[in-house]
């Protein structure tokens, strides 16, 4: 009774409810893709998840017009935010629909390329691309004014509308085909609009940004949208080069092995949320940032290292109880791709720390080492076995180097402070 009542004295902070909604949220896209993987088999899963995989470059490309407006949702007030955020609604609503044009435009293409059964599902995802975008703005304001409550809502809908929809339309009305999957998807980019801030949106000409402003903003976004390209190439391109390489059956299996060892870095996502504008605040104080990124560290490196254990110790448990016997072919192989998930989660922490200072070489290194990364599995990918050792390799060299630049960059820190 009294822990009980302890427990009832203590206030959950926003920052504290943020984190317990995205492991909601995470469990919930998981739970999703689980369903899915046992529901539709290993070759029409290969179908539904390169939707998913389309789905996750499309958020880190939207993350780009995010990460912007939450740093300048910190930086600016007032009229000046006003004039911001009507612009980058405006700017990422264009791209959404350019980006949603050339997905319809090139279905078919698409199809071949990657094996599909069907050129539908990407019309119906193109759709619903530019709404995305607009969802990616909203959420960043909310992040930018740490408003988590909001944020945490819009992130909620999205997930629980995507899950019921798609389920109710697979096991109600018995239909197992990959457009069910993007109709699923498309909708539950409206629900996740809510709470959208209807008056930031507006049509009438904004009022122009100082020079200085607009070429501070111009600056961060496209060392964003750079960083969050190495983000897309690094996360996805593996499951779409076997998707190319190998046959349905084998690109199934290696989906699902990476959907599990990625569980990694979709937990460790939410630290990143709340590094960039806890960063940025410190950074406009004047006080030391390093203390914030050493805390996520922590608490990164040792999330990874239980589930690398978990991933080494009983690999069969694992696969069986989320994917079912079908795939317990790839259990030797989910210790090592976590390894590789683990090794990408703790260098994109540094990569974030140093975009919120607007640093660009680590961003540089993740680009390099992104590219790298294609090059090896399109050259190595005579097994399944190989691509998940060609990533090990990429995401080795990535972190030593990234842990090797903010060594150096603490020496120089240190050398001017003597001086």
């Amino acid at each position: 009774m009294q822990a009980l009542a302890l427990l009832k004295s203590r206030k959950i902070t926003p920052e504290q409810l943020f984190m317990l909604s995205v492991l909601v949220v995470n469990g919930g896209n998981y739970l999703y893709n689980l369903i899915l993987g046992r529901i539709l088999g290993p070759e029409q899963f290969a179908d539904a998840a390169v939707l998913i995989t389309f789905l996750l470059v499309l958020s880190f490309v939207a993350m780009t017009f995010q990460l912007v407006t939450a740093k300048f949702s910190v930086l600016f007030e007032e009229a000046t935010f006003s004039s911001f955020i009507n612009k980058v609604y405006k700017q990422a609503f264009v791209v959404g629909l350019l980006f949603g044009a050339l997905i319809v435009g090139f279905a078919s293409q698409l199809q071949h390329i990657f094996n599909t059964s069907s050129s539908s599902m990407f019309v119906i995802f193109g759709c619903g691309v530019p709404l995305y975008f607009l969802m990616s703005v909203n959420r960043g304001s909310f992040q930018g004014i740490k408003a988590y409550k909001s944020l945490s809502i819009t992130y909620q809908g999205e997930m629980l509308s995507r899950l019921f929809i798609t389920l109710a339309i697979i096991l109600v009305l018995g239909i197992k085909s990959s457009w069910v999957i993007a109709i699923g998807i498309l909708l539950s980019f409206v629900f996740g609009m809510f709470p959208f801030k209807v008056k930031q949106f507006k049509l009438g000409k904004a009022l122009p940004l100082e020079k200085s402003y607009s070429q501070q903003i111009r600056s961060f976004f496209l060392l964003t949208a750079f960083y969050e390209l190495t983000q897309i190439i690094i996360n996805n391109s593996d499951i779409l080069l076997v998707k190319h390489y190998f046959e349905s059956y084998e690109a199934g299996l290696y989906a699902s092995l990476a959907l599990i060892g990625r569980i990694v870095y979709f937990i460790t996502w939410m630290f990143v949320m709340l590094l960039l504008p806890a960063v940025v605040e410190l950074q406009k104080e004047g006080k030391e940032t390093a203390p914030v990124l050493f805390k996520y560290v922590g608490y990164i490196g040792t999330i990874a290292l239980v589930i690398v254990l978990g991933c080494l110790i009983c690999p069969e448990l694992i696969i069986q109880m989320l994917f079912g016997d079908a795939y317990l072919s790839m259990a030797p192989l989910l210790w090592k791709y976590a390894i590789a998930t683990s090794m990408f989660a703790l260098s994109n922490i540094f990569a974030y720390y140093y975009l919120s200072l607007d640093q660009y070489i680590p961003v540089i290194i993740s680009g390099v080492f992104g590219m790298l990364q294609v090059v090896l599995v399109v050259f190595y990918h005579d097994s399944l076995e190989q691509v998940v050792h060609m990533q090990i390799v990429a995401m080795a060299l990535l972190l030593g180097i990234q842990l090797l630049f903010f060594k150096g960059q603490a020496l120089v820190r240190k050398s001017l402070n003597l001086k």
